[in-house]
């Protein structure tokens, strides 16, 4: 398996970024890690090698990105500075990891995949920039950062601004009535992956309804007991990447 270290100054985010890529062709799939995960964390995981089959048989191509969660949503700063440095980040993955992609590989399909908070982070990029994405493939995710589950607290701490508002899947979608954006919605492939026993079971249920609302297809995939770990991301992934 074709297996391609990088690593560059960012000029958006004011640091070294790191990634890694495995597969030399077929769909590419760029992947947000979790909570305390960095780049190299699918590899750690054994989630690259549950989709070794697909990698090497040149269906798909992977792209394993920092998330940043230590600087954003789980840093120290204040809220509005945590929601700011997200929007940051998401503009290094726009401007500078979708178009290094592009560069390396011209297939038309791009997927957008995560677990946990990276399922967060794919969510909210692909619902804000339906156009650059073919799939979405989200597993254990919380799509309100804002709801209190658990010994899952609110990552802003009652802050509340515009920005984070239209970077959160549970509170912009129900308010988006633009045809265009919608429309594209409707052509992509939702795929949302959740354990019975899951903290945020209740979250994806009700993103559903408003997919649904809003006449964008989807799947929503409950399994068993709680899911919300890498034994069971290990299966899924093959089943719906």
């Amino acid at each position: 398996m074709n297996r391609e270290y990088l690593r560059w100054y960012s000029p958006r985010l004011h640091r070294e970024m790191e990634l890694l890529i495995f597969g030399h062709g077929g769909a590419k799939v760029l992947m947000f890690p979790t909570r305390d995960g960095r780049f190299f964390e699918y590899e750690q995981l054994g989630i690259v090698a549950s989709l070794s089959d697909k990698i090497e048989a040149g269906h798909l191509q992977l792209y394993c990105v920092e998330g940043l969660a230590g600087e954003t949503f789980y840093g120290r700063q204040d809220p509005a500075a945590r929601i700011g440095r997200h929007a940051d980040f998401e503009e290094y993955i726009l401007n500078e990891v979708l178009p290094l992609m592009a560069a390396k590989n011209s297939h038309d399909c791009t997927i957008v995949h995560g677990c946990s908070l990276g399922a967060f982070q794919a969510a909210s990029l692909a619902f804000r920039h339906p156009h650059l994405f073919s799939k979405l493939v989200a597993f254990s995710g919380r799509y309100d950062l804002t709801l209190k589950v658990e010994s899952f607290g609110d990552l802003f701490e009652s802050y509340y601004d515009e920005r984070v508002y239209f970077h959160t899947p549970s509170h912009f979608l129900p308010g988006l009535f633009c045809e265009w954006q919608l429309e594209r919605l409707r052509r992509m492939d939702i795929v949302l992956a959740i354990g019975g026993e899951d903290p945020f079971l209740d979250n994806n249920r009700h993103l559903s309804g408003v997919l649904a609302t809003k006449g964008i297809g989807h799947q929503v995939h409950v399994w068993d007991g709680r899911a919300h770990r890498a034994s069971a991301w290990r299966k899924m992934a093959p089943l719906y990447i």
